[in-house]
C-alpha cells in the first residue's frame, strides 16, 4: 500500500498565519477622533490606512444654552469662518472603505456647551421652534451632519453615521432626551449610531 506524505508548515509561518489573522478579525474594530491636530494627515489618509471601523470628527464643541452651534477642526478647516464642505467628499470616500463617520459632541475645551432644561426653552424660544430639551439640537444635528437638509451644512452633502458623546464638562443634565431624540431620525433604511467617551458625566 503506498503511503502519501504531506509537509507541514513550518513552525514560524503557522505562527505569522496565526498573528495575521487575528490582526485581519480585528482591523478596523477601533474607533479614534480626527480633527484636532492639524499635523495628524487628511481624513482620507486616516481612513485607508485599514486601522479605523468609526472616525470621530471633533469638535462641535459650543452648542445648547441658545447659541449658535460651532465647530472646531483644529488645523484642518473652521467651519465658523471658511468653507469646509470639500471635506464632503473624503468622508464619502471613506465610507466607501466601510468606515462610519461620527460628528463628536463636547471636547475639552472651555465647556461651551450645556443643555438646558424644557422651562428654558419654552421662556426664551419662540413656540415654533420650542423642541423638549435635547431636541431642538438634536433637529440642528441632524438637519446639518446627518439626514436632514439645510442651507448651511458645515461639512457639505455627505449624511455622516452616528453622533458620538465626548463630554468632559458641563452639567449631567438632558444628554440622555438628546440621545433618545436623535434615535428616533434613525430607520431600517439608515441608522443613526451613538457612541460615548468614558469621560461622560
Amino acid at each position: 500500500m503506498a503511503h502519501q506524505y504531506y509537509s507541514l508548515p513550518s513552525l514560524p509561518l503557522l505562527c505569522f498565519l496565526f498573528l495575521a489573522s487575528i490582526s485581519n478579525a480585528n482591523a478596523g474594530n477601533i474607533t479614534t477622533y480626527w480633527g484636532q491636530n492639524g499635523y495628524e494627515g487628511s481624513l482620507a489618509v486616516a481612513c485607508s490606512t485599514g486601522n479605523y471601523g468609526i472616525i470621530n470628527i471633533a469638535f462641535l464643541y459650543s452648542f445648547g444654552n441658545y447659541q449658535t452651534p460651532k465647530m472646531d477642526l483644529a488645523g484642518h478647516c473652521s467651519p465658523s469662518t471658511q468653507d469646509c464642505s470639500w471635506l464632503s467628499q473624503e468622508i464619502k470616500a471613506c465610507q466607501k472603505k466601510g468606515v462610519k463617520i461620527f460628528l463628536s459632541l463636547g471636547g475639552a475645551t472651555t465647556y461651551a456647551y450645556t443643555l438646558v432644561s424644557t422651562e428654558d426653552a419654552r421662556v426664551l424660544i419662540p413656540l415654533c421652534f420650542i423642541y423638549v430639551r435635547g431636541r431642538q439640537l438634536a433637529t440642528y444635528i441632524w438637519n446639518n451632519f446627518l439626514g436632514g437638509q439645510s442651507n448651511s451644512r458645515p461639512l457639505g452633502n455627505a449624511v455622516l453615521d452616528g453622533v458620538d458623546f465626548d463630554i468632559e464638562g458641563s452639567t449631567t443634565l438632558h444628554w440622555d432626551d438628546l440621545a433618545k431624540a436623535l434615535s428616533k431620525y434613525s430607520t431600517q433604511k439608515k441608522k443613526v449610531y451613538l457612541s460615548a467617551s468614558p469621560q461622560c458625566p
